[in-house]
């Protein structure tokens, strides 16, 4: 397959990173939220309506026939290494959702409630217990270990490329928001607790 059709599937995942990003971004956010006023509710619902609307095609068009190629890497004699990371992955995805409000990460309780902003935790608060305690972002942890645990063709490298290095910046950008959020609190805990790999969460557990 050429080549250039390799750089426009980067280019297209690129693309959909920078937008996914921007709109949620301080800047853009804080502007709509001064121009939109009350309407602001409705924002997260079309974010998430633009995200998975833009992210459904370009998913037919990277995951279709014409890239089908040979692996550079099978998990091959390595699927029980492969099915624990997938199982872990599944865990982290579950035992985090239990400390989100899902209506609120949907966009669906701004607008019940006529009201924008607010913690997408399921108290409306700060949350550290559970798995937040061990690590800050079970999500995208748990996203990450999704992307990897598959057999890696050389476009399947380029999108889990693209989608790693954009969960590292966006886990960036996101921590940014927080703490203007939540403050000393959040840098507290930023201090406790490991943002990935629970390295704290290990040594405070370590016997003295």
């Amino acid at each position: 397959m050429a080549y250039q059709n390799y750089i426009l599937l980067s280019l297209l995942w690129i693309a959909y990173c920078v937008a996914h990003s921007a709109l949620i971004s301080i800047t853009v956010t804080d502007f709509l939220r001064r121009a939109l006023g009350n309407k602001y509710r409705f924002y997260r619902l079309f974010f998430n309506v633009f995200s998975l609307g833009t992210l459904v095609p370009l998913l037919m068009y990277s995951y279709s026939g014409h890239w089908k190629t040979e692996p550079l890497f099978s998990w091959a004699g390595l699927r029980i290494v492969q099915y624990s990371l997938i199982a872990l992955a599944v865990i982290l995805l579950l035992t985090a959702a239990r400390h989100y409000n899902m209506l609120q990460f949907l966009g669906i309780k701004q607008i019940l409630q006529e009201k924008s902003g607010g913690a997408m935790t399921a108290s409306g608060e700060f949350d550290s217990s559970g798995v937040l305690g061990v690590i800050r972002h079970p999500w995208y942890l748990g996203v990450f270990l999704l992307l990897w645990a598959t057999d890696i063709t050389l476009g399947k490298l380029i999108i889990n490329l693209v989608l790693s290095a954009y969960l590292v910046i966006g886990t960036f950008l996101e921590e940014r928001k927080l703490v203007l959020e939540f403050g000393d609190k959040y840098r507290v805990y930023q201090h406790r607790v490991s943002m990935f790999i629970p390295l704290k969460w290990l040594k405070s557990r370590r016997p003295i």
